[in-house]
């Protein structure tokens, strides 16, 4: 009995971790703009539209110990991760434009912040999106019994 808890504690554990990182991230995302007053860009947005859904889902999953929001989770955080990684990249290559420029409000190539140099707010985001991936790509799934 003793090997089936020990085998159980790796799923919770990674789940947990995901859950944590994506309230981390959907805190932090708040506090830049409702705290510091940061307006978002469109693609800031688009990395909140698919950030916030995951704190929900991991937070469902985690307090059930159920592995298959890996289904949902693991796309979200793939298509968020490559969002964050083209904001980055518009942000930190001059000249690099991503598929669509951004035309209206704040433009995506500002930086609000920039610690150490290279740590912006997408950054933070792609940073996010890996680790709960990764959490995700770890995770095995419930075996069925047939």
């Amino acid at each position: 009995m003793g090997k089936i808890k020990e085998k159980s504690k790796p799923k919770g554990f990674l789940l947990y971790v995901a859950w944590v990182v994506s309230l981390i991230a959907m805190f932090g995302s708040l506090y830049f703009s409702e705290m510091k007053g940061y307006i978002p860009c469109e693609l800031c947005w688009y990395q909140r539209i698919l950030m916030y859904p995951l704190t929900l889902i991991l937070g469902i999953g985690t307090f059930q110990n159920d592995s298959t929001v890996k289904k949902f989770v693991l796309p979200l955080a793939l298509i968020g991760g490559s969002i964050s990684l083209m904001h980055y990249l518009e942000q930190k290559i001059p000249g690099f434009g991503g598929i669509k420029p951004c035309v209206s409000g704040v433009p995506c190539s500002a930086e609000y912040i920039n610690w150490f140099g290279f740590v912006t707010i997408p950054f933070l985001a792609l940073v996010a999106f890996v680790i709960i991936a990764v959490c995700m790509f770890f995770l095995k799934p419930k075996k069925s019994i047939e």
